[in-house]
Order: C-alpha cells, then structure tokens, then sequence
C-alpha cells in the first residue's frame, strides 16, 4: 500500500462539504456523537473499531457514557488529515 499523502487546505475544506458535522480541530477531523444511553455509543464504537481495523487505520476517540468524540489524522503522514481520514469519517457516518 501507498503511503498516504497530506491533503491541502484547500482539498480538506472540500471533503468537509461532504462531511456534515466534522470539523477540523488541532488539525484533526473531529465529529461528536451523542446516543441514547452508554449500550448504544458503544456499541457503535465497537461498529467503528471494526471498520477502522478493516481499513487499517485507527481512530483516536474518547468516550463518556452516551457521548463519544472521534479524532482522524493519519500519524504515517506526521498527523496530517490525508483520503484515509476522509474515506474513514464517511464509513463512520454510515455506521451512525
């Protein structure tokens, strides 16, 4: 596999548009889920850690009984938001 190549700034805002609700936080897509109870939100990380460990390329991410808070960088590229991240935060949307 290809090493990943950093997106500019140009080509992040771009993905943002067809990313609605992520965000670009210390350089690093963010999004923020809120579930019914604690059982939902992780059931829908253990969804996401699946998908992320088929994609090879793993979230950082913080939990909190309902809320659960993604960050996608790529760390390969030196924490840059690269198609990686891209392509993992829609599959992430579909998974919500």
């Amino acid at each position: 596999m290809a090493k990943p190549v950093p997106l500019t700034e140009g080509q992040i805002q771009y993905a943002l548009q067809e990313l609605p609700g992520w965000t670009i936080i210390d350089g690093k897509l963010r999004r923020e889920f809120k579930f019914r109870d604690f059982v939902e939100a992780f059931g829908f990380m253990t969804m996401v850690a699946i998908a992320a460990e088929a994609a090879d390329h793993h979230p950082e991410w913080f939990n909190v009984y309902n809320k659960v808070v993604i960050d996608l960088v790529t760390h390969v590229t030196g924490n840059t938001i690269t198609e990686r991240d891209v392509a993992l935060a829609k599959r992430i949307d579909e998974l919500a």
